[in-house]
């Protein structure tokens, strides 16, 4: 049987951060705390108070 390594655990970067809703670690929104992909934002933008201008 050969040595196992578990992977180390990151703490900077793109992989750290995971979306509140879905777990996607891809394009999250960061900014005052949200912590969400930017499809989920889309989905309950306007419930958290965001508004959409023109």
């Amino acid at each position: 049987m050969g040595k196992y390594k578990p992977p180390a655990e990151r703490r900077h970067g793109k992989g750290v951060q995971a979306c509140k809703r879905c777990g996607s670690r891809d394009s999250v929104i960061q900014k005052y705390g949200i912590y969400l992909c930017r499809q989920c934002f889309r989905e309950v933008a306007y419930e958290l108070g965001f508004k959409k201008y023109w």
